[in-house]
């Protein structure tokens, strides 16, 4: 049989692996409100979320999701070959592929995306710190990443419309 790509087969396959890993829209919204709300004091959740909603429907996103959560499973699993599952397993600092799955998502909506998932990167709020728990037996060297970058893309995405905005109010 030919090969065919289902676009709405992708989609509902890379929202159920985060559910399925426990991520919820609203906890990436959580933490795109922590990124832009200094800058936005009017920003709603509402907002964050609809703008989680607009970066996962890219089909990049959805690509780095089914990848990056999939690498997680096969090393929970044990099923990695030893040098790489070493390295997943342990959330290896030198090892890097994670983030640079992550910056695939991060850079859908521009550079400011870079910054905003640097900082998440490194405070590690919200779902991001559970999702660095070593003690919990679960793997999560690549979502940790992903749901970082989706919570920057959201944040740029935020940050580019409000822009938009305040030029629209001043007739540029």
């Amino acid at each position: 049989m030919e090969y065919s790509l289902n676009s709405k087969k992708v989609a509902a396959a890379a929202r159920k692996m985060l559910a399925d890993r426990g991520i919820k829209v609203e906890q990436i919204a959580e933490l795109t409100h922590f990124l832009q709300s200094k800058y936005y004091p009017g920003l709603t959740m509402e907002q964050c979320i609809e703008s989680v909603e607009s970066v996962l429907v890219k089909r990049e996103v959805q690509n780095a999701v089914l990848t990056g959560i999939q690498l997680d499973i096969l090393a929970e699993k044990g099923l990695l070959e030893p040098a790489l599952q070493e390295m997943v397993a342990n959330d290896e600092g030198l090892y890097g592929v994670d983030e640079i799955i992550a910056l695939g998502i991060v850079n859908v909506y521009g550079s400011i995306g870079l910054t905003n998932y640097g900082y998440i990167d490194k405070m590690k709020p919200g779902i991001l710190e559970h999702l660095n728990d070593k003690s919990t037996g679960e793997i999560h060297t690549f979502l940790d990443d992903i749901v970082g970058a989706i919570a920057a893309a959201a944040s740029s995405r935020i940050a580019h419309r409000k822009q938009a905005e305040v030029e629209e109010k001043e007739g540029k």
